[in-house]
């Protein structure tokens, strides 16, 4: 029988005061013209299909005309202060072309689409409830990661960039299969590096839903990254085994890739990589990185006995007993980091002294 890795639903938690004064200082804490329950208002709504003619479990939302004009306009100002000054002046050139409700997973997000006018490009972008766990994980990922990320909160909603890539679950189906052997190899590094992300910095539930694979042309070839985009379970689970996407049946065909195509002794390098990227990145953002992590640790962002449990499974697996003493996931996560800077810090300096 399978094993059942995640608890009910993840409540939300708040933004405490602290954690606000920190997203201020660092501008991402903004004034925006309209809130997650504005748009809840809607009136009615169709499914919307893929390609295949799929539920892809987002419905497509329509407003009384006498409201979508006004969330019209507040939502061009927010694209606006989310990827340029603020100010109004390309608001005439900016068109609402559709808002989608998603019905499925925990953030119930609604997903904006914005089209320039002038040359018919879009992007878009999402707008949640601002939960407090999901807020670290937003921030971790910008200071430790090989990605940046760009979002903004004011209040209970949160306005995030959409992340482009193919979703996980539709590469590993349509594109995966088609990929030759370099290819294969190449996204069993990466799924390895990723693997060790997660789990180092204890974001949960990537499931192949749940992260993007990006594919950049070289002039010779295609290079591969796989890049979270859910950061819902930033630290709130007590099973270790939820940040560790390997573990997830969603994410068995990359498993097997990654036992088909490397070697224990590559496996090991890759891990090795990445968790000296991760001491690198908390080096490069050492006042901003600390400044996060005392937030955290003096903040709740899960239950008591999913602390208990997680200080436990990673006590059992790194022998590191300060993760005993831990009694918030704030202080757990600092172990874990402390844990991966401190080896960096040891092997570094037995190589200066070499």
């Amino acid at each position: 029988m399978e094993e059942k890795l995640m608890s009910k639903k993840k409540p939300a938690f708040p933004v405490n005061e602290r954690f606000n004064r920190y997203l201020a200082k660092y501008n991402r804490n903004t004034k925006i013209p309209v809130f997650y329950d504005d748009l809840l208002r809607f009136s009615g709504s169709i499914v919307v299909y893929d390609q295949h003619d799929e539920d892809t479990f987002w419905v497509r939302c329509y407003y009384p005309d006498h409201e979508r004009v006004e969330i019209d306009i507040s939502l061009k100002k927010v694209y606006t202060i989310l990827h340029s000054d603020g100010s109004d002046d390309s608001l005439e050139y900016l068109n609402v072309d559709a808002i989608d409700y998603c019905t499925f997973g925990n953030s119930k997000p609604f997903r904006v689409k914005v089209r320039n006018i002038l040359n018919d490009s879009f992007t878009y972008f999402y707008v949640k409830k601002a939960d407090a766990s999901r807020l670290y994980g937003l921030e971790f990922e910008h200071l430790l990661s090989p990605h940046r990320i760009n979002f903004l909160v004011y209040k209970d909603t949160l306005i995030e960039e959409h992340i482009a890539g193919i979703p996980g679950d539709v590469f590993i189906e349509d594109h995966l299969p088609k990929c030759d052997l370099r290819a294969q190899t190449q996204i069993a590094k990466q799924f390895v590096k990723f693997n060790e992300r997660c789990t180092v910095r204890l974001l949960g539930d990537m499931r192949s839903y749940n992260y993007v694979v990006i594919p950049t042309h070289d002039f010779d070839h295609v290079e591969y990254q796989i890049r979270a985009i859910d950061f819902d379970q930033q630290c709130f689970e007590g099973n270790l085994k939820v940040y560790r996407p390997q573990f997830f049946k969603e994410n068995f065909q990359m498993v097997q890739l990654v036992s088909d195509k490397l070697e224990n002794s590559s496996i090991e390098q890759y891990r090795k990589e990445e968790r000296s990227l991760l001491a690198k990145r908390m080096i490069n953002t050492q006042s901003r990185y600390k400044e996060l992590i005392r937030c955290m640790i003096n903040d709740h962002v899960s239950t008591k006995d999913n602390v208990k449990q997680l200080r436990n499974d990673l006590y059992a697996f790194s022998k590191d007993m300060k993760f005993k003493r831990a009694s918030t996931m704030g202080q757990i996560l600092r172990t874990a980091l402390d844990f991966v800077k401190r080896n960096y810090d040891t092997v570094n300096m037995q190589r200066l002294l070499e």
